[in-house]
């Protein structure tokens, strides 16, 4: 099911969550299920180098303990590349499915690409690990917020992230991006000084690289008219032109009324629907 443009209301939202819990009910059977933290675990191979990389380059795993061969959901905050905190959104406990909340370095502190690599770090660890908590590393999902969302359609996109540490992108069972850019992200632009309203597309753009054989992309967007910049419109010309490349499974949503740092709430209903129908048997 291929969405254009899609108005989302939260009437249809509710309902779609409603639908998504009694499955997950009926599939559990009376069977309780128990979830575990485990917080603050180094991602990096090269933690012992760096204090900021011990500060920051760690990981949170929420994940339920008695279930095999479930799905991942790795989630970037946002923050614009400059700030934030990891943590395991509320939508998505108690869901039957794992979420890894992860923190990453920032800018000033480091450049452009530090972020990135941090981001390709963190999901290469993932795929290493999560079969350790009872996870399918087949059913691992690249997922964030804005700057978040970014850092998800980044190392999606690009395979050389995830090849630096012997993961191939196209393992990804799909990427869902929140109001990330499309375009090269502000802050790298702001290290170059360039104001942020010159759009710029080079190699740090996951525009840049569209191509028909990448993992099924997610793109969620609040109200074009209440969006940062031209966020929407953004991620409307990324559905366009994966859809050019020949990607057969590229969905765009756009949340009425919500600005965007509101469209996550809502976005979260949709999420689950596609980590659900994408890890399908």
């Amino acid at each position: 099911m291929t969405i254009n443009r899609k108005r989302y209301y939260p009437l249809v939202i509710g309902w779609c969550l409603v639908a998504f819990v009694l499955a997950a009910y009926a599939q559990q059977g009376t069977t309780p299920v128990t979830y575990q933290l485990v917080q603050n675990i180094n991602y990096r191979p090269d933690v012992a180098d760096d204090d900021y990389i011990r500060e920051r380059c760690v990981l949170d795993i929420y994940y339920p303990e008695q279930a095999k061969d479930f799905p991942t959901v790795v989630w970037f905050h946002g923050g614009g590349l400059t700030g934030g905190e990891k943590f395991i959104p509320e939508e998505l406990q108690e869901k039957g499915i794992a979420v890894v909340a992860v923190n990453y370095r920032f800018s000033p502190k480091v450049k452009n690409p530090a972020y990135i690599d941090d981001a390709a770090a963190a999901i290469a660890w993932v795929f290493q690990h999560i079969g350790e908590y009872g996870g399918d590393p087949g059913k691992i999902f690249a997922t964030g917020h804005s700057a978040g969302g970014y850092l998800a359609a980044m190392v999606g996109l690009d395979k050389s992230w995830l090849q630096r540490y012997g993961v191939d992108a196209d393992q990804l069972a799909g990427i869902i991006d929140f109001s990330g850019h499309a375009i090269t992200h502000m802050t790298i632009r702001a290290e170059r000084g360039i104001k942020d309203t010159q759009p710029i597309v080079d190699e740090y753009a996951p525009l840049y690289h569209v191509r028909s054989d990448a993992p099924p992309l997610v793109l969620v967007s609040g109200d074009r008219e209440l969006e940062m910049l031209g966020r929407y419109e953004e991620s409307a010309y990324f559905y366009r032109m994966m859809k050019v490349a020949g990607h057969q499974q590229v969905y765009l949503y756009e949340l009425d009324g919500f600005d965007h740092g509101a469209m996550a709430a809502p976005g979260f209903h949709i999420l689950l629907h596609h980590v659900n129908e994408l890890t399908k048997k």
